[in-house]
């Protein structure tokens, strides 16, 4: 059975997730007209934002099967340089979204900072080791 982090991870990961793909359809207009602006982008169209959308989805997703079901350390430290990475790059981008996109970037940033957090907690730790976990919290549910 996994432990109750990383089933918290998952939901707070997964559920960035969610809200990361609804956040890119609310902001679709905007983009567009990002992607139309620039003529080096125009040239792809619509189909790049497709599947630059379905890509980041799709790895994230693998990297969450890997966290999540099969306990990967390198997997997890995958997703923490990921979220480095945007840690890094969010305030040179973040003061040209809109304001709703900006709120949910942050929203989106917050959750997977909790969910990393999940990842570091003493029975995740446990889980990433091999070693099972016992979770009498709910034996007398």
């Amino acid at each position: 059975m996994r432990p109750n982090s990383i089933l918290l991870f998952e939901r707070l990961f997964l559920g960035s997730m969610a809200v990361g793909v609804i956040n890119a359809f609310l902001s679709w207009d905007d983009t567009m007209a990002t992607l139309a602006a620039d003529p080096n982008l125009a040239a792809f169209g619509n189909i790049f934002i497709y599947a630059t959308l379905a890509f980041s989805v799709g790895i994230n997703l693998l990297l969450w099967f890997f966290v999540a079901r099969k306990a990967s350390t390198v997997a997890k430290w995958i997703i923490i340089v990921f979220f480095g990475i945007g840690l890094v790059s969010m305030p040179f981008s973040i003061g040209t979204l809109p304001p709703l996109s900006m709120i949910i970037t942050l929203a989106i940033t917050a959750m997977q900072g909790a969910a990393i957090y999940m990842l570091f907690r003493p029975d995740a730790q446990k889980w990433f080791a091999g070693e099972t976990v016992a979770d009498l919290e709910k034996t007398f549910e």
